[in-house]
């Protein structure tokens, strides 16, 4: 069973696929949790707080799928190819991935930020502002801080699953990945259809096979 948090924050990313930020009300997504409006404000203080855990959550999945993904692959040689993967399927199914990454934020997305002294609050007349504790919570990392987090924890997967590598060339190798699959996933290839990350694929193999040592 998800905790309240969870579920919470799961009915605020259903929520904010189909509406945009500022039209989202506490009350209504509490409700569709099934918990009270006053539960909502105890976990993340506001609305403010519950948009930067949103943030946050996103981009705490994108790391860790990025374990995932390298490491499913470590020992096949495919790490920095699933890195790349990874980065165009997480960043095309989720929005708030994607504006991490690119650092784009739209008006239908809640505000990256440094958490306020009480976390925030919603602007009288819409739900209210209830009695509530803070949820402070770190500003997200900039769009080249976490590509640099997701390098090197791609290169530590990789550098754990085998013999020792330079690390430079390994950093380098996980790096072009990286910036591929993000240009992928900001403007897909305008040729015929294909499956979600595979023009992504074949460039990094054709990157990396033309420079082995990088």
């Amino acid at each position: 069973m998800p905790t309240a948090r969870e579920a919470l924050l799961d009915a605020a990313a259903s929520t904010l696929a189909v509406l945009p930020w500022p039209e989202m009300r506490m009350g209504r997504i509490a409700a569709s949790a099934g918990f009270s409006r006053q539960t909502l404000y105890n976990e993340f203080g506001g609305k403010d707080g519950l948009g930067r855990a949103l943030i946050g959550r996103a981009a705490d999945r994108y790391l860790a799928g990025v374990d995932e993904a390298v490491g499913t692959h470590a020992a096949t040689g495919r790490g920095p190819v699933e890195l790349a993967l990874w980065t165009v399927r997480a960043a095309r199914a989720d929005v708030l991935v994607r504006a991490l990454l690119t650092g784009f934020w739209d008006a239908r997305l809640p505000r990256p930020g440094p958490p306020g002294p009480t976390g925030g609050t919603e602007p009288e007349g819409a739900d209210g502002p209830l009695e509530h504790r803070p949820a402070p919570r770190q500003a997200p990392p900039a769009p080249a801080e976490l590509l640099a987090l997701a390098r090197d924890r791609a290169v530590a997967v990789l550098r754990g699953a085998g013999p020792s590598r330079d690390d430079t060339g390994l950093e380098s190798r996980c790096e072009i990945a990286l910036r591929i699959g993000l240009s992928y996933a900001v403007a897909p290839a305008v040729t015929a259809p294909s499956p979600v990350g595979s023009d992504a694929v074949r460039l990094v193999h054709e990157a990396l096979a033309r420079d082995p040592g990088c």
